[in-house]
């Protein structure tokens, strides 16, 4: 059996989905490995992994367009496991809007309303709110095709939302969409979300989405969760290399377990020691053992080179990215053959002063830095 990450316990009465020891295989392919994850209500979570990792599969799961072959999936607490998606009270964006081209805005967005019988005029009532949320007011009568790809979004939003969902699933809404409307629609559906309190599961392999959009993020890799927890903690306490490797950059540098000192573990690196907290070391054997120091681009700190310096080498590269500088350093570890690493500054300071061919020393700010024994 899997072990299920540890979340904050919250009650049943906060619980809007919830599943339970989930196991969904394909033919002889296990895709989820019993999964186990509770979302409060209001709550947006993210289901963030690689392709083929099961967070799609998990979403289908919740909507019942999947059965599992093993475990419970509750909704309000009652069990939906072999409920039809219609009995679920589901609203769903797909990846590719799924709209009815030969329909009509206002006939796609009530679709969902006629299938459930709802009267005319309170359907019309519903419709006419639905647009207005999302701003596709005076568009009603247009076809699918006469509507840019962030309308057709919109379209598919409204539709979802107008059934009144007790959960809201995003399936890669904005994969489409290009860089600057995927933005614009990242903050409009956060804020209709926050605004309805609906509980929302969102799935992308896209880390800045998931760390801009969510209130926790469950991180997923070979039909397992392997950490839950809010952004920033997921982003500064990884509890494993996956994780501390997917989401975000990361430079991954070689160590060796030195010994401790007034309760903290000291590493060999490169030409010195560092100290850290022991906090800083997760599920990492050492006592002489090889350990990997996961270090965050805009935790290494350039410097002039010093007899204290720990890490050196010399800068091949800077590319600028606007708000900041990523500066490429081939660093000398007795370890390794060759190594490059980023370390991330704001400004244009490192270009002026570290440019190419410079030797500089690197630092380590130690609240940016997680150690892990190294990976089979």
């Amino acid at each position: 059996m899997h072990p299920v990450p540890s979340e904050p316990g919250f009650s049943q009465a906060d619980t809007a989905v919830s599943l339970e020891g989930v196991v969904k295989k394909y033919r002889d392919q296990t895709v989820l490995h019993e999964v186990s994850l509770k979302i409060r209500r209001g709550e947006f979570l993210t289901l963030l992994g690689p392709s083929g990792c099961g967070k799609t599969t998990l979403l289908n799961l919740i909507a019942g367009f999947a059965e599992a072959d093993r475990g419970e999936v509750f909704i309000d607490g009652q069990p939906v496991t072999s409920e039809p998606p219609h009995r679920r009270q589901i609203g769903l964006v797909f990846q590719n809007y799924a709209l009815f081209p030969h329909m009509t805005v206002e006939r796609n967005i009530g679709y969902g309303l006629r299938m459930q019988g709802v009267p005319r005029d309170e359907a019309a009532r519903r419709i006419g709110d639905a647009m207005a949320m999302v701003k596709l007011d005076g568009l009603g009568h247009r076809k699918p095709r006469e509507l840019s790809g962030g309308q057709q979004q919109r379209v598919a939003l409204a539709r979802a939302l107008v059934i009144q969902p007790k959960v809201l699933l995003l399936d890669e809404p904005f994969s489409a969409l290009d860089k600057s409307l995927r933005g614009s629609m990242q903050v409009e559906i956060r804020e209709i979300q926050r605004r309805l309190g609906l509980t929302t599961v969102f799935v992308t392999h896209d880390q800045g989405e998931a760390l801009a959009m969510s209130d926790r993020i469950a991180v997923m890799s070979a039909g397992v969760i392997r950490q839950i927890a809010p952004p920033a903690e997921l982003y500064q306490n990884p509890q494993d290399p996956f994780v501390a490797s997917f989401l975000g950059d990361v430079n991954i540098l070689p160590a060796h377990y030195h010994g401790q000192s007034a309760g903290d573990v000291q590493l060999r690196l490169g030409a010195g020691l560092i100290s850290l907290s022991q906090d800083r070391l997760v599920n990492a054997s050492h006592e002489g053992a090889r350990l990997d120091v996961y270090v965050r681009p805009e935790h290494l700190r350039m410097e002039n080179l010093h007899p204290a310096s720990v890490l050196s080498g010399t800068v091949v590269n800077h590319v600028f990215q606007g708000d900041h500088i990523n500066t490429f350093v081939d660093v000398n570890l007795p370890m390794t053959a060759r190594q490059i690493v980023t370390v991330r500054s704001a400004g244009l300071g490192a270009m002026q002063h570290w440019p190419v061919g410079s030797v500089a020393g690197l630092a380590l700010a130690g609240e940016g830095v997680s150690v892990f024994s190294p990976r089979p």
